[in-house]
C-alpha cells in the first residue's frame, strides 16, 4: 500500500505533462539577418508574461476553473470508483461539494500565481530561446513548464492549502474519502488532496498560457509589443 501510494503521485504528474511537448533544441540556428538572441529572448519573455496575466486573470475569476472544461478540476483518477460508489450511495451532493470546492480553491490560488510565474520568467534561461522559437506552437510553454513545475509546486502548494480550507475543500475530501473508506473491500483512498489539487491547479494555469503562446504565434494582432511583433513574425515567415 505505502509503494502504490508513493507510485501514484508520480503516474499522475507525468500524465499531467504528457500534453505538452517537451522543448528539444531546433535543428537549424536562426538564419542571418534574423532578430538577434536577446531580442528572442525577450520576446519570448514578454509572450510568456502576457500568457500568465490572461491565464491569471481568466483562471481567478468565478468559475474560471469550475465552468472551463478544459481545465475543471474533478475527482482524482483514483478515486473516481469512489465517486460513483459514494453517489450510489445517495452521497451525490457531498461529490459535488468535493468538485466545487477544489475549483474554487484553484480559482483562489489563481490569483496569487501571477507574480509567481512572473518571477519564474524573469529567470528564464536564454541560452537555448533560438531553439524555442523555432520549434513546436507550444515550445516556450513546454520548456517553462519543464524547468519550473517543481518549484513553482513548491511555492504554490501552502497557497492551495490556505485555499482548500477556505472553502471546505479539505473538510469535503476527508469527509468522502471517510465515507467511502467505510465500505467493504475497497481500496482506502488518501484523505490528503493537497497535493493533488496543486498539480491539477497549475495545471490549468499551463494549459492557459499555452493557448496563449498559440495565439501569439498566429496571430499578429495578439504581439503586444515591437519585439514580440518582429522575433514572432520571423518566426513565422521562418519555419514556412
Amino acid at each position: 500500500m505505502k509503494r502504490m501510494l508513493l507510485i501514484l503521485p508520480l503516474v499522475a504528474l507525468s500524465l499531467s505533462i504528457s500534453s505538452f511537448d517537451y522543448y528539444k533544441p531546433a535543428p537549424k540556428s536562426i538564419p542571418q539577418g534574423g532578430p538577434s538572441p536577446l531580442e528572442i529572448g525577450t520576446a519570448l519573455k514578454d509572450a510568456l508574461q502576457q500568457g500568465t496575466v490572461k491565464s491569471t486573470s481568466l483562471l481567478s475569476a468565478v468559475n474560471g476553473y469550475f465552468g472551463n472544461a478544459e481545465v475543471k478540476i474533478l475527482f482524482p483518477p483514483e478515486a473516481q470508483k469512489a465517486e460513483k460508489a459514494l453517489r450510489r450511495a445517495g452521497m451525490g451532493k457531498l461529490c459535488d461539494n468535493v468538485i466545487l470546492s477544489l475549483n474554487r480553491a484553484a480559482e483562489n490560488a489563481a490569483k496569487d500565481a501571477e507574480p509567481i510565474f512572473i518571477d519564474a520568467i524573469k529567470h528564464m534561461s536564454i541560452s537555448d530561446v533560438s531553439g524555442i522559437l523555432m520549434g513546436a506552437n507550444n515550445s516556450a510553454t513546454a520548456y517553462f513548464q519543464k524547468t519550473t513545475t517543481a518549484q513553482l509546486a513548491a511555492k504554490f502548494k501552502p497557497t492551495i492549502q490556505v485555499s482548500l480550507n477556505k472553502v471546505n475543500a479539505t473538510k469535503y475530501w476527508a469527509q468522502a474519502a471517510g465515507e467511502y473508506n467505510k465500505l467493504p473491500f475497497v481500496k482506502h483512498l488518501n484523505p490528503d488532496i493537497a497535493d493533488y489539487a496543486t498539480q491539477k491547479t497549475i495545471d490549468g494555469l499551463f494549459v492557459e498560457i499555452a493557448k496563449e503562446e498559440l495565439n501569439i504565434r498566429k496571430n499578429i494582432s495578439a504581439r503586444s509589443t515591437p519585439v514580440m511583433q518582429k522575433v514572432f513574425s520571423f518566426a513565422a515567415k521562418a519555419v514556412h
